[in-house]
């Protein structure tokens, strides 16, 4: 099938996890949510990351954000590898991971890639929102683990220009100063943004966060 792209409605899907059965678009509900893959169990990059997002969980929730794994190995694999990961990551896995045995998720979600490997898939993120549509995807090289506080960081972003006429700025972090939308004229941004702005030029006008 043809790649994912930015504003896709999130292919449903019914799977096996850790957790119980996921009907995913239910699983969502009217929160946001990260599906990560990974190409197998066992593979030592990866459990340092889900060992990683078990620590910082709460810092999803807190976003309203749910997060979900998922590897092409068998639901039994994954709960012995849940056990290596709680071990040598000092942790207690606390999110679902889904075993897609079939490869029917991940070829749902264009996770295999015959250049990289044709029966493993590749390590794909994608942000989903509460329309259930895709809001960002990445696709990391196996030797390089996810950096999650940027996944994070994402999400605050995603999270503020959804309902706010704003754009954020390069490395821009919550708290940061942010970008007034062009489509807002001057007169507009008085009333909608009480903070005040500054215009660096007419396209580039700059306004504290409003949740800051």
């Amino acid at each position: 099938m043809a790649s994912l792209r930015l504003g896709d409605i999130a292919p449903d899907f019914t799977a096996q996890s850790t957790e119980g059965t996921i009907n995913f678009h239910e699983w969502i509900g009217d929160g946001w949510a990260v599906l990560f893959s990974h190409p197998a169990d066992y593979t030592p990059v990866c459990t340092t990351e889900l060992g990683t997002v078990a620590k910082i969980k709460e810092e999803f929730s807190n976003r309203n954000t749910k997060v979900v794994a998922l590897s092409v190995d068998p639901l039994e694999d994954h709960m012995n590898w849940i056990d290596d990961i709680n071990e040598t990551q000092s942790t207690t896995v606390n999110y679902p991971l889904i075993a897609d045995e079939d490869r029917k998720v991940a070829e749902l979600y264009d996770m295999i890639h015959p250049n990289a490997d044709d029966k493993a898939t590749v390590r794909s993120v994608f942000v989903i929102g509460p329309d259930k549509k895709i809001k960002l995807t990445i696709t990391y090289p196996p030797s390089t683990g996810r950096n999650f506080n940027e996944i994070l960081r994402v999400i605050d972003s995603l999270q503020l220009t959804a309902y706010k006429k704003l754009a954020t700025p390069a490395n821009w972090e919550k708290g940061d100063d942010c970008v007034i939308s062009p489509s807002v004229t001057s007169e507009e941004a008085v009333e909608l943004f009480p903070k005040g702005f500054r215009e660096i030029r007419p396209y580039l006008r700059m306004t504290p966060d409003p949740d800051a």
